[in-house]
C-alpha cells in the first residue's frame, strides 16, 4: 500500500507519541520493578516505532516525513511523562521535618490514619526537631503532603520512591499500611 507522503505526516506524528509515551512508561514500570507490564508495554511500543520509523526511513528524502518524526518523539515524551503521572503506581517515602514541637504533627497524623515513624533530632546548634517517616501510595502523596503543611506551614517535606517494599514476618503492626482506617 503506497500512500501519499504527505498523508504518513499524521501517522507518523501520532505513531511517535505513542511510542514513546509507551516508552516512557515502560521505563518507569522497570525501574519501580513491574518488569511483566513493562515487557508486554515494550511489545506494542516496538510495533508502533517499526511502523513510524520504517515509513519515514522509506522516504528520507521527505523532510516533512523528519520533522514529523522528531515531533512526535518531543511530544511523546511529554505525554509520557504526564500519563505516567496521571497513572501514579508504586509508593513513595516522605520525610517531614518540623521545627514546630508544639504541633505534634506525628500525632495529628497518625489520628487521621496514617502510619508514622517519629524521629528525634537536633539542627544546627542543638535545636531540637521532629523528623517523621510516612509510607504512602504515590496516587494518595499529593493529599498528605498538603495535610502536612495544613498542619504545619513551616514543615520541609521531602520524596524517595520505594523500588520495593519488603514486610519482615514478626513486624506485626509496623508494616507501611497502617491498621488505621482513615477518615
Amino acid at each position: 500500500m503506497n500512500l501519499d507522503p504527505w498523508l504518513l505526516v499524521p501517522l507518523i506524528f501520532f505513531a511517535r507519541i505513542g511510542d514513546v509515551s509507551l516508552g516512557t512508561v515502560r521505563t518507569i514500570l522497570v525501574f519501580r520493578g513491574m518488569w511483566l507490564i513493562a515487557g508486554c508495554i515494550g511489545f506494542f511500543e516496538v510495533l508502533i516505532w517499526l511502523l513510524a520509523a520504517g515509513n519515514v526511513l522509506h522516504h528520507l528524502d521527505r523532510w516533512y516525513l523528519i520533522v514529523a518524526y522528531a515531533s512526535g518523539f518531543a511530544v511523546g515524551n511529554i505525554v509520557g511523562i504526564w500519563l505516567e503521572s496521571r497513572i501514579a503506581l508504586g509508593t513513595t517515602l516522605l520525610r517531614a521535618i518540623s521545627r514546630n514541637l508544639d504541633i505534634d504533627l506525628a500525632k495529628c497524623l497518625r489520628n487521621e490514619g496514617y502510619a508514622v515513624t517519629e524521629l528525634s533530632g537536633n539542627e544546627a546548634e542543638e535545636v531540637p526537631i521532629e523528623v517523621l517517616l510516612i509510607v504512602e501510595t504515590r496516587r494518595k502523596l499529593p493529599n498528605l503532603i498538603q495535610r502536612v503543611h495544613e498542619l504545619d506551614p513551616d514543615a520541609i517535606c521531602t520524596t524517595s520512591d520505594i523500588k520495593q517494599q519488603v514486610t519482615l514476618p514478626n513486624a506485626r503492626g509496623y508494616g507501611w499500611r497502617s491498621k488505621l482506617k482513615r477518615k
